[in-house]
């Protein structure tokens, strides 16, 4: 039996689990930098709709309003579950602008997401005052769960890291849904950018991913 030549293919293969799991341990980093003079989304009033289908589910979404934001990318989260939002919605991202994304590089915001929130804290408020104070942040920040609108827009959300300026048109959506066996789905986007807490999430259908910088 030829030992020397087994070896060599088990440090092969250990060799690109260890690529593998770096690159995804990778995925959506980026570096922490400040982007200065980026301007609030602007939504405007739309109407249409579109259907998505997923696993059993038909999933009518409803376009709110157009949106269009550029902002500086803070922290990324992908879901990988089962569940159907994680499957039309398998990334969030979260995003920031005005002083929030200036400042970015000065205050440690210390971003993380998780269970379909963000979160963001500092050591002292004081801090803070620099964006406005907690109103600032709110005001200047927020996480958007991403609904890519085709297979292409999915790819570049996807390549999508903390640290990029990104520019993403799309539609703030309402969805409603069932599946074959009953069960029902709804998810619908926050339209304010002051809101905090629950349902404060924008929900996107992301139709173009531009990249500023």
């Amino acid at each position: 039996m030829n030992y020397g030549k087994s070896g060599k293919g088990f440090k092969i293969i250990l060799a690109i689990l260890i690529i593998g799991i770096a690159i995804w341990q990778f995925n959506g980093q980026g570096k922490r930098r400040g982007v200065s003079g980026i301007p609030d989304p602007v939504q405007t009033q739309a109407t249409g709709q579109t259907k998505i289908f997923s696993g059993d589910y038909t999933l009518n979404v409803t376009y709110l309003y157009e949106y269009d934001i550029k902002a500086l990318v803070v922290s990324t989260h992908n879901y990988s579950s089962s569940n159907v939002g994680d499957k039309i919605s398998p990334r969030d991202l979260a995003l920031a602008w005005g002083p929030v994304a200036a400042y970015n590089n000065v205050v440690d915001f210390n971003w993380r997401q998780s269970g379909r929130w963000y979160y963001w804290n500092v050591k002292t408020y004081e801090e803070i005052d620099k964006v406005g104070g907690v109103a600032g942040v709110t005001q200047h920040s927020s996480n958007n769960h991403i609904i890519p609108a085709d297979d292409n827009v999915r790819r570049s959300v996807n390549k999508i890291k903390v640290g990029d300026y990104v520019r993403l048109k799309g539609y703030l959506v309402s969805i409603e849904g069932s599946s074959t066996d009953g069960k029902t789905f709804s998810w619908s986007s926050s339209t304010s950018r002051s809101d905090d807490g629950d349902h404060a999430c924008e929900v996107i259908y992301v139709t173009s991913v531009e990249w500023m910088d």
